[in-house]
């Protein structure tokens, strides 16, 4: 499994010689100008909740990937499936199984409408397991007791995708509660920097993560990690 970061809180994630765009918000974002949109490829795109900054450029990139399917909540992919965009819907505690794996549809607490008013669902978050990896995507969110039972769904948890930047999400210190609820020592942090709201001290961040035992990694945009 390969994590390629392309800004605020979007993600390409590789896997099982499957492409999955996570939240592409990207070209109206100004940190991620080295992104090019267009050559983006795409198998899948998976969407946390219906705001701007996660949805903006699905339509883009599925008409440029036109076999692309959308993975969202019943109201996201009723919304885009008026654009003529494919789509599987999930709810939450569901799950299903693909080509690169078993996805699952967990709880987040935030709010989702979408860009013209439309009810957006219920926000959520994706745990994402193959027979080799598990990875936790928690989509915009504050620090929640359900995340307690993410290890009991992904009990060896590679990984943990983060909302960090506080604000609009919870912010770096209840995202390590939050590792620890989810029984997860290395996390990705994202949803910071992009708007001044959001802006991050990410060396007081890493430090306070090390300094509790855990792992705060925040890529470069373009960067790729590993597992």
């Amino acid at each position: 499994m390969e994590i390629t970061f392309l800004g605020h809180a979007s993600f390409l994630i590789e896997i099982q010689g499957k492409r999955l765009i996570v939240d592409p918000f990207i070209t109206a974002n100004e940190l991620a100008k080295s992104v090019a949109v267009e050559s983006l490829k795409a198998d899948y795109i998976l969407l946390t909740h219906g705001h701007q900054d996660h949805i903006l450029d699905v339509e883009t990139i599925v008409s440029n990937n036109p076999n692309c399917l959308l993975i969202a909540n019943y109201e996201l992919v009723e919304w885009f499936g008026k654009k003529g965009i494919l789509g599987h819907p999930l709810n939450h505690g569901g799950k299903k199984l693909f080509d690169f794996g078993m996805l699952k549809f967990v709880n987040a607490i935030h709010s989702s409408m979408l860009p013209d008013g439309s009810y957006g669902g219920n926000p959520g978050g994706f745990v994402l397991s193959n027979q080799q990896h598990c990875i936790y995507i928690a989509g915009d969110t504050a620090l929640s007791l359900d995340m307690q039972l993410i290890p009991k769904t992904c009990p060896s948890l590679d990984i943990a995708i983060l909302p960090i930047g506080d604000n609009f999400t919870m912010g770096y210190e209840d995202a390590l509660l939050a590792a620890n609820f989810v029984q997860c020592n290395q996390v990705i942090g994202c949803h910071y920097d992009t708007f001044p709201p959001i802006q991050l001290d990410k060396e007081k961040a890493i430090r306070y993560f090390k300094e509790n035992g855990k792992q705060l990694l925040l890529p470069n945009i373009g960067e790729t990690i590993k597992l």
